[in-house]
């Protein structure tokens, strides 16, 4: 699951994005990932291990929903060009 959310607010200059994967490790774990920082620049990631894939999904719809309430839209991602 991938979820890519973006903020722009051209008064304030604000070019944003956020960035949500979640992903089962090898173990067994699920591994949320975050990802933001301004488009075009430098990215910061956390990455926070759950171990229970129901609750990973609560997390990361969690997340999404205060993003949204915070000015962000959901943007559709397009994982591969070819197929």
């Amino acid at each position: 699951m991938h979820v890519r959310l973006e903020k722009f607010n051209h008064t304030r200059k604000q070019k944003r994005y956020y960035a949500l994967r979640l992903n089962k490790t090898l173990f067994g774990e699920w591994c949320l990932v975050r990802e933001w920082g301004v488009i075009g620049g430098a990215a910061q990631e956390k990455r926070d291990y759950l171990p229970e894939g129901a609750a990973a999904k609560e997390e990361l719809e969690r997340l999404k929903a205060a993003k949204l309430k915070g000015g962000y839209a959901v943007i559709p991602v397009q994982l591969g060009m070819f197929g």
